[in-house]
């Protein structure tokens, strides 16, 4: 009878180590920021600079254009549409509907319907606002013109809550916002290796980002482009789980250790 409960006590322990090692695995990397002490406030000596995202050719722009004149009876829109405000005595001339805008040709130029044909490619959106402002104000009186990316576009993969891509209506955009858009990432996931892919010149640029250090606020990387992916690991712990046939293994190995350890005792 002892010999049994030594043989089942055995087995209960190694059942238990397993499930530590799995444990520990899963979970000693799931704190962001783990260098900033605890209790304590800090400021960070640096942190990463915005730039501006530069308008390319085949993205989607959202135009609005208003003016005060009250005559104004073209709209200007990429359906051709009208809206105008009488309260305001406003004319709307805008591209804003959903999956609506302007679409930056391979020349880098925008078709706007009487004010005519813009290149803005090679711009940020304050620089293409100014010059459709000057080029509207050949046409209307005083306009006030806006121009946001209406194709902002960010995909997130691997171990989040809501892998998805996502259009963002703002431009200023970082990882951990995306990130909080997408559900932030699952137990699985490796905080401390995501991995961004990014389109420039043409080519495929890629870097590794550590959410668990907070050099990740200094990195060029921090603030997302248009186009960006990001692509977040599995964990040994995501490939311990799924695996059914590495657990049956173990329960296998288990069994046979107890087995042997009832024999040697009994010999």
């Amino acid at each position: 009878m002892n010999r049994l409960l030594s043989a089942q006590c055995l087995r209960l322990i190694l059942v238990l180590a397993m499930l530590a090692f799995s444990s520990c695995e899963t979970t000693k990397n799931v704190p962001y920021f783990k260098d900033i002490p605890l209790d304590e406030q800090s400021v960070l000596d640096k942190s990463s600079v915005f730039k501006e995202p530069i308008i390319q050719s085949d993205d989607i722009m959202s135009v609005s254009i208003f003016t005060t004149d009250p005559t104004t009876s073209m709209i200007v829109n990429q359906a051709g549409s009208q809206a105008i405000n009488s309260s305001s005595m406003q004319s709307s001339l805008s591209a804003t509907p959903a999956n609506a805008g302007f679409l930056v040709d391979k020349n880098g130029e925008i078709d706007i319907s009487v004010v005519g044909k813009i290149k803005i490619a090679g711009l940020t959106t304050f620089q293409a606002k100014d010059l459709i402002r000057d080029r509207a104000s050949i046409v209307f009186q005083k306009p006030n013109v806006q121009v946001r990316f209406a194709n902002f576009k960010i995909t997130i993969l691997g171990e989040v809550a809501r892998p998805a891509s996502y259009v963002i209506p703002n431009e200023r955009v970082n990882i951990l916002d995306a990130l909080g858009l997408a559900g932030d990432l699952t137990i699985f996931g490796k905080r401390e290796n995501v991995l961004l892919i990014r389109d420039a010149n043409g080519k495929k640029e890629v870097a590794r980002l550590n959410l668990n250090s907070s050099d990740i606020f200094k990195s060029p990387y921090y603030y997302l482009r248009q186009n960006d992916v990001l692509y977040v690991e599995p964990n040994k712990g995501k490939a311990a789980s799924l695996n059914q046939a590495r657990t049956q293994t173990f329960a296998v190995i288990g069994s046979a250790l107890s087995v042997l350890v009832v024999l040697f005792t009994r010999l």
